[in-house]
């Protein structure tokens, strides 16, 4: 089921970019959109998990010299029923984590140095049991794609405003057009938030009942938020904060951080863990 969604999600986004490419461009634009869409989905399935650990310097780790990460890692996997992920380690002091790989057999958990020496040994189990129900959940591969669609759709509008045309038959209302232009790339983004939003809240849950203990990952989620405020990782990018258990850009333009944010606030999640208390 999970898998079923994640595609029909996938192509539902594909379906609206080659819509909106025949929008601009006319059948030309609907066939160019198609084809880069698919050149799109093809590099985020196979290549962006490399790429994110690559851009942020993750190296991985192997048992000897983190066996009790390991443990932690092993341990809940067995819980999830999943196979056992890679881990690496980011060389950063700024305290985040997050999961990535195109299914369960190539699946990444990449921690900060930051965050195991921050966090206790119950948070930072609750924060892995997070990143194993994103990987359950098929939302790594979800998000990267979302990021990626999004990114094609404003990069189609740009080219649009310069070179936007096809037949007059084809080609809309200048000022329709032009409204369509500026409004695809804003819808694609909100997209984005919405689906990363709601898969961070279904995270939370997951990570709760893996455990049995929703208030490690409110202790977790309070310290990584606390300490996000005064710290980003570094070369973190808006393409890939979605990825991360908290936001990296928590400390920056706080004044419209809930309305553009890819995560749902620290206080709510801590609030709807709140509710899971006893019933996990």
């Amino acid at each position: 089921m999970e898998k079923f969604k994640t595609y029909f999600l996938l192509t539902a986004l594909t379906l609206l970019f080659v819509w909106f490419g025949g929008l601009i461009g006319g059948k030309t634009g609907m066939l160019i959109a198609l084809v880069f869409a698919m050149g799109t989905n093809f590099y985020a399935y196979y290549y962006s998990s490399e790429m994110v650990l690559k851009h942020y310097d993750a190296v991985p780790i192997d048992e000897a010299h983190a066996s009790g990460l390991y443990a932690i890692v092993r341990r809940l996997t067995q819980r999830a029923g999943l196979p056992m992920p890679k881990i690496y380690i980011i060389p950063d002091p700024v305290p985040n984590a997050f999961a990535t790989g195109r299914d369960y057999e190539h699946a990444v958990v990449a921690v900060t140095e930051g965050l195991l020496e921050l966090l206790d040994e119950h948070e930072v189990e609750a924060v892995i049991a997070h990143e194993l129900s994103h990987i359950k959940h098929y939302d790594m591969l979800i998000g990267t794609v979302v990021a990626s669609i999004a990114g094609a759709i404003a990069t189609l509008a740009n080219f649009g405003m310069f070179f936007g045309g096809g037949d007059d038959r084809d080609r809309p209302n200048p000022i329709v057009m032009l409204i369509l232009m500026i409004v695809m790339p804003l819808i694609a983004t909100l997209v984005q938030m919405a689906v990363s939003r709601s898969r961070e809240y279904m995270a939370d849950e997951g990570a709760a009942k893996l455990t049995g203990h929703p208030e490690w990952l409110q202790s977790a989620l309070i310290k990584l938020e606390n300490y996000a405020r005064g710290g980003i990782v570094h070369e973190a990018t808006p393409e890939t904060a979605h990825l991360f258990i908290i936001n990296p850009f928590t400390g920056k333009d706080m004044n419209f951080r809930t309305l553009f944010s890819t995560h749902p606030s620290t206080e709510e999640r801590v609030a709807r863990l709140e509710e899971l208390k006893g019933r996990v």
